[in-house]
This record gives structure tokens, C-alpha cells and sequence, in this order.
């Protein structure tokens, strides 16, 4: 796995995978930046809502359960002193998933979050994560 990251102008700067695939990393202008791309600290929880997404997703169509939407949300609180680090982070599940499914929802989420998904192996190293889902139309 490789990614070279180049500056760009201000605070901006554009990362390549190794699979030729390009983000842009930026900050507000306010901080600095063009306001063009994601912050690197939201990339980081926008990597570890994929990661963990991926990971239900699968294990939900594995188990047969029927479902067309499913969104997470992430809020990190941070240190106050720099290096301002992430103290703890609350990802919500919100998936349209029959509620005689729902145990199955948080057995997917479980797994993700205890088994299979790295970035949040990583994080849960230096942070509490906690999760919830909730069921919507």
C-alpha cells in the first residue's frame, strides 16, 4: 500500500494511491486553506466510517438481510492541548432495516468494530470509540 501526497497551493494537497485514485486534503480558509478538500482529522473519521461500512455491508448481505440504506455518522471530541488528538469518537449506525433484523444490524456492527475493520483496531488504540444504530424508514 503507497499513497504520495503533493502540495498543491495554500494548505492543499492531493493524495494518490497506488491504485490511481486522488483526494484532496485541505482546511477552511480561515485556517488557512481553499476550503477544497476535507480536513485530514475528518478524512481520518470518513476512513473509519467506510472501513466499518464496508465491512457491515458485507456481513449484512452474507446474512441475507434486506436493506437499501445505510449512513454512519462520526463525532470525535479532540484534546485541547496540541497535538490535538482525537479523546473519543461516537459512530451511529442508521440502516432501513426491518426491526426483526436489528439484532442482526448490531451483531455486523459488532463484528466491524471488534474483528475485521483496521482503522478502527488503530484508533481504539489511543481513543474510546463507542457505537449505536438506529433504525429508519
Amino acid at each position: 500500500m503507497k499513497i504520495v501526497t503533493t502540495w498543491k497551493e495554500a494548505l492543499a494537497f492531493d493524495a494518490l494511491s497506488d491504485s490511481a485514485h486522488t483526494v484532496r486534503l485541505d482546511t477552511s480558509l480561515e485556517g488557512g486553506g481553499l476550503n477544497s478538500g476535507m480536513n485530514p482529522k475528518k478524512m481520518l473519521l470518513a476512513s473509519l466510517c467506510g472501513c466499518s461500512g464496508m465491512d457491515v455491508v458485507d456481513i449484512l448481505h452474507k446474512m441475507k438481510v434486506n436493506f437499501s440504506k445505510l449512513e454512519i455518522t462520526a463525532e470525535a471530541e479532540q484534546t485541547n492541548e496540541h497535538p490535538k488528538v482525537f479523546k473519543s469518537i461516537q459512530l451511529v449506525y442508521c440502516c432501513n432495516i426491518a426491526a426483526a433484523d436489528a439484532d442482526k444490524l448490531q451483531r455486523a456492527v459488532n463484528l466491524s468494530m471488534e474483528k475485521y475493520c483496521g482503522i478502527s483496531a488503530m484508533l481504539a488504540k489511543h481513543c474510546t470509540i463507542t457505537h449505536s444504530i438506529q433504525l429508519v424508514e
